[in-house]
């Protein structure tokens, strides 16, 4: 059940209690529209489904088309773009998400970041007019094929997944691995290194393209609602209009990671939030020693320190859309948000899990699967290692990665 306090957050637009210095005032009227009735949605529809969906590591389909008619998907791309927004407002789509629950950001993520990004970046205007719209209306879903079993951090070099040119097609032969919706999908963006130039290239491949199949990955213990999956092709035939068209090098890749970075970034303060607004909520129900256990100097120490870290975070993520708007955000920028704010996630949902003592182990009070969700968020789309050997780079001028 929704309170009366929560309901008023619908009626007109309040910051959240988490973002202590209001930065989300800073958005557009329009902007605030949509994010208080993505509020409405998330509390109404997708938080009562997802403690139970997270420990049955099922998947609520539903929230696909839902996300779409709010027109969620396709916000940066012409094409398919509701109104005009900026990266911040996208920013905040994937915090408000993620405060509700990490997988379910994730979803959104690689349905308009990496999927319609992938196209957006690297394919031509024909093909951004096809998959687009498709994409943006939830008729289709799509997955990322980047990572594979033994090439990870280092995928602009380590790449052995191969696409090799056959007249007026393409055979793929290779593995992939952690890839999200990779089992519910209906099409995959799959990079493959050129067998007649060595570079990378992108492909749009149907999921039921013979030799094509992803198979669950079991027993994973964080994002347990994403339907992550090892990816098998074998001689997958892909049309050469289906290569994306102006994805020729490694460089189109790192350009998608790098519009998609920084949301994840921004996902992780949406996580830290969610585990802290549970804590803050757990403080003044929660009695001990006669008295809430919120008056007590140890409890307010967490929740002061991880508010701390959530508006630190806020600040740096803010920065780094805001200079994606203005097109001067480069890798080592919105590698430096994902390596901070994903290090201060891991401090936060620490700290609000041990607010609620033993009681923060059980999943009905939340904490637990943000608890959880946090260390998937902190590897993927970059380690903090790696993104901190990008930042150290233009800090020295010296390349560390070996």
């Amino acid at each position: 059940m929704i309170s009366y306090k929560q309901w008023s957050m619908y009626m007109s637009f309040e910051p959240l209690p988490s973002d202590f210095y209001g930065f989300e005032n800073s958005l557009s009227t329009q902007e605030k529209d949509l994010i208080l009735r993505l509020r409405e949605y998330l509390e109404t529809e997708v938080r009562p489904l997802v403690n139970d969906h997270w420990a049955r590591a099922a998947f609520p389909m539903q929230v696909v088309k839902g996300l779409a008619d709010l027109g969620l998907y396709g916000m940066p791309w012409k094409e398919t773009q509701p109104f005009a927004n900026s990266a911040v407002f996208r920013g905040w789509i994937a915090l408000e998400i993620a405060r509700v629950d990490a997988s379910i950001a994730t979803l959104v993520g690689m349905q308009n970041g990496l999927v319609m990004g992938s196209i957006g970046v690297g394919g031509s205007p024909e093909q951004r007019a096809e998959w687009l719209p498709k994409l943006a209306s939830g008729e289709l879903l799509g997955c990322f094929g980047l990572t594979e079993p033994l090439s990870g951090s280092d995928s602009a070099q380590g790449l052995t997944t191969i696409a090799r040119r056959e007249g007026d097609h393409w055979v793929l032969n290779g593995a992939k691995r952690w890839i999200g919706n990779g089992t519910i999908a209906d099409i995959a963006i799959i990079w493959a290194k050129s067998a007649e130039d060595g570079q990378v290239k992108g492909f749009i491949v149907p999921t039921s393209t013979p030799g094509f199949s992803a198979t669950k990955i079991e027993n994973k213990q964080a994002l347990r609602i994403v339907q992550n999956a090892d990816i098998v092709l074998t001689d997958v035939i892909v049309a050469e209009e289906n290569r994306l068209q102006l994805a020729n090098s490694f460089r189109e890749t790192a350009a998608v990671l790098r519009l998609t970075r920084a949301e994840v970034a921004w996902a992780a303060v949406g996580n830290s939030m969610g585990a802290y607004e549970a804590a803050v909520s757990y403080s003044k129900e929660r009695i001990q020693f006669g008295k809430q256990i919120g008056a007590h100097q140890l409890v307010q120490d967490l929740l002061v320190k991880s508010l701390g870290n959530i508006t630190s975070s806020i600040g740096v993520v803010t920065r780094v859309s805001q200079m994606l708007d203005e097109g001067v955000q480069r890798d080592e920028h919105a590698s430096l948000a994902k390596a901070f704010t994903t290090s201060r996630m891991r401090e936060t949902v620490a700290w609000s899990r041990e607010v609620f003592g033993g009681n923060g182990i059980v999943l009905d009070n939340d904490v637990i699967r943000h608890f959880a969700d946090a260390e998937a968020i902190y590897s993927y789309e970059g380690t903090r290692e790696m993104n901190t050997l990008i930042v150290g780079r233009t800090i020295t001028g010296k390349a560390a990665f070996v």
